[in-house]
């Protein structure tokens, strides 16, 4: 059996027993009327809702303010977030080139990345990889 409360008046808001280690949260779990499992409603930043939601567009965030469903404290919806290029950066592969091998390390390919939007430990802006060809390894 488990139960979601409230964190401040410690009223119990849903309750069910879990079934193969999930909590599954239904209307007939609640414990009265449909609920939001929200916290208090506080106005915060825009960059900390971007975080809160997953990495939402700004547009997607402007429709949700405009809608009413968060509360912004600040009227400016673009913010630089260091996590988005990263999580949005792909690998091009690697298209045919006639070069067949027969062996590792017969053929390398190389490629260089940058400049980084963090520095590195050792603090360098650009980096650099090595793939062979044959294995894949890099």
């Amino acid at each position: 059996m488990f139960y979601v409360k409230d964190l401040i008046t410690k009223e119990v808001l849903l309750s069910d027993h879990s079934r193969d280690g999930l909590y599954i949260m239904s209307e007939s779990s609640a414990t009265s009327l449909p609920q939001a499992f929200l916290t208090a409603r506080r106005s915060t930043s825009a960059a900390v809702w971007h975080r809160r939601l997953g990495h939402p567009s700004s547009r997607i965030l402007r429709l949700l303010v405009s809608n009413k469903k968060v509360s912004c404290t600040s009227k400016q919806l673009h913010f630089d977030c260091q996590a988005c290029p990263l999580g949005k950066s792909s690998r091009l592969s690697l298209g045919p080139t006639g070069h067949k091998t027969s062996a590792p390390l017969e053929l390398i390919y190389s490629d260089v990345w940058g400049p980084s939007p963090l520095l590195s430990s050792n603090g360098f802006w650009y980096f650099v990889i090595f793939i062979d060809a044959y294995t894949k390894y890099i």
